[in-house]
């Protein structure tokens, strides 16, 4: 946790009292991604994992399509600068590169995404199914699992998980990074992402659903709310998407024939 997070010092108000102490606070680290001799964008981050966090990124943006188009990862953690070379490196064409969008995510993310993107997204057709006791027992694990988030508040997590278990997990400032991550570690260490289960701790925008949509997961579970696009995609894209998931309560706003019965 060391290389997630410093120690500053502050002054703490409780009531009328008032004390010079320490707090912990996450770290914060532009990354810089350059694919193929291109620099493509620069993002703020933690600054852990980003080998993973660029190859989910370019994985999710459309911008590699298999693990063997890598050549090499040359990761710069000192600068915060990841470098991917690819086999028959080429030039992204101008049209593509102009599409970048703010991302509604922390720290702006930025993504490549367009209306033609969730035009050409095939259906996810799992037939994969989950309970709401399934449901609620991955969602505690998945709470518990972040020393970061318990020690500052200050980052978002993601994790793939079967009905019974979290397989990955990262976390970063923001939920775009913490999803890229899993997805790159995923790709990047041939973990199998079909089939399986996606959860988050932040809110389920249209970009968080395409990204799951992209790898072929069929559910995505939140402690947060979704947007209205985000269920309008899922709703079109067959991802069940379940929301609000605190305690022993949740709310399901696509394809719930994907929630079993709980066994007697």
């Amino acid at each position: 946790m060391e290389n997630e997070t410093e120690k500053i010092p502050i002054l703490k108000f409780t009531g009328k009292n008032i004390d010079r102490t320490e707090d912990v606070v996450v770290k914060e680290a532009p990354l810089t991604i350059i694919l193929s001799n291109q620099e493509l964008v620069t993002s703020l981050c933690s600054p852990t994992k980003l080998k993973y966090l660029a190859v989910g990124f370019l994985f999710s943006e459309g911008l590699l399509k298999s693990k063997d188009n890598i050549r090499n990862i040359m990761v710069d953690d000192l600068h915060g600068v990841v470098r991917v070379e690819t086999e028959g490196d080429k030039e992204l064409a101008r049209d593509f590169l102009s599409k970048r969008l703010i991302t509604s995510g922390c720290g702006k993310g930025a993504s490549f995404y367009s209306a033609a993107d969730v035009q050409t997204q095939v259906k996810v057709e799992s037939q994969i199914e989950i309970s709401p006791t399934e449901v609620l027992a991955l969602m505690h694990e998945f709470q518990n699992r972040s020393q970061v988030y318990r020690a500052t508040g200050g980052v978002h997590s993601a994790a793939l998980c079967d009905t019974k278990e979290i397989i990955v997990f990262n976390e970063d400032i923001g939920r775009h990074n913490a999803m890229d991550k899993i997805f790159g570690e995923c790709i990047l260490n041939n973990i199998i992402i079909d089939d399986h289960i996606v959860l988050t701790s932040g809110r389920i925008s249209s970009e968080i659903l395409l990204k799951v949509a992209k790898r072929n997961v069929p559910i995505i579970i939140s402690k947060s709310a979704p947007t209205n696009l985000g269920v309008r995609l899922a709703n079109d894209l067959g991802i069940t998407l379940i929301g609000f998931v605190r305690g022993k309560r949740m709310n399901v706003y696509a394809h719930s024939w994907r929630i079993s019965a709980d066994e007697e």
